[in-house]
């Protein structure tokens, strides 16, 4: 009976699923924006797909990022079961912030998703085009206010090359930084400014819906299913995308980064990250290990060569 007893434990036991980890993911931004999307999109999918067993979501804003990677690379160093999400917007914003902590801080893992700009303006605009957006810009640059996420960003960078494109010192542009894509969505739903950028996603159902005006998308050809021209279409020689990665804690081991890596190499194969991918029209971009490391220290150093070319940083 004793015997019996404990082969039954024995079995149960190994029946059940083995998570890898809790994990508790950083949002640097403030709720609705790209990265709380991405944030709790891996959180649901994660959970769904076994990979683990309980995810929690804390949004930490401001300064683009920064705040939220001061914090945690900090506190969750060493920490195997900590993770943060960022991406291009954050490398802009740790050179204009002249952030101390970096992303040499903490432990990149993998890239995750590439989306493209979208330049919209509410339904009741005068503006109807991009030519005519540009036309205004050319006019007055101060007039024409733009609304976008964190300085440095990748929304305040496709402004610069925007203006550049037309003819005009970017660094005579009115940008308006707003820390979530919640807030500058209500910024530009009020006509508190006079155009928006952000990735399509965060502006895709005030579209459909007819409460926003999308006047272009930053492509070097059409997304399908989206009905708007590229910049290069509607004139201004422009192409950006934005992406988005995760990572891990500073301080970890080998094997604690193998396996870590090892969930998200599980996750992006999963049925429920590649239906979040095609609900929410992210692209597929999934680069991991040294191949994403090297990747991103050429992102770093481009970057901070466009800053410099539109005036953001020195």
């Amino acid at each position: 009976m004793k015997h019996t007893f404990i082969a039954t434990i024995f079995a149960a036991a190994i029946a059940l699923p083995a998570y890898a980890a809790d994990y508790t993911i950083i949002a640097p931004a403030a709720p609705g924006g790209g990265w709380d999307q991405t944030a709790r999109s891996l959180q649901t999918a994660l959970q769904q797909e076994k990979i683990a067993g309980n995810v929690q979501v804390q949004n930490v804003p401001g300064a683009g990022g920064t705040i939220g990677l001061a914090q945690f690379s900090s506190q969750a160093a060493g920490n195997p079961n900590s993770l943060i999400v960022g991406g291009y917007v954050m490398v802009g914003a740790i050179l204009t912030n002249k952030s101390p902590v970096t992303l040499k801080n903490v432990t990149p893992i993998a890239r995750l998703t590439g989306e493209y700009e979208a330049v919209v303006v509410p339904a009741s605009s005068d503006i109807k085009t991009m030519a005519d957006l540009v036309a205004a810009l050319k006019k007055d640059p101060g007039s024409v206010s733009w609304g976008g996420g964190s300085a440095g960003g990748t929304d305040h960078i496709t402004v610069g090359l925007i203006a550049k494109a037309s003819g005009v010192d970017p660094t005579k542009i009115n940008y308006v930084a707003f820390s979530g894509g919640g807030e500058a969505l209500a910024a530009i739903l009020g006509n508190q400014v006079t155009a928006g950028v952000s990735s399509y996603s965060e502006f895709e159902s005030q579209v459909k819906s007819g409460m926003l005006r999308l006047l272009a998308v930053s492509s070097d050809k059409r997304i399908d299913g989206v009905d708007a021209p590229t910049l290069k279409e509607a004139g201004t020689d422009v192409s950006i995308q934005n992406w988005r990665m995760v990572a891990a804690a500073p301080g970890l081991s080998a094997e604690q980064v193998a396996a870590v890596t090892a969930d998200f190499e599980k996750l992006h194969g999963s049925a429920t990250w590649q239906e979040t991918l095609k609900t929410k029209g992210w692209a597929d971009t999934y680069l991991s290990g040294d191949a994403f490391k090297a990747q991103l220290e050429k992102d770093v150093a481009a970057t901070e060569g466009i800053l410099k070319e539109i005036g953001l940083v020195q």
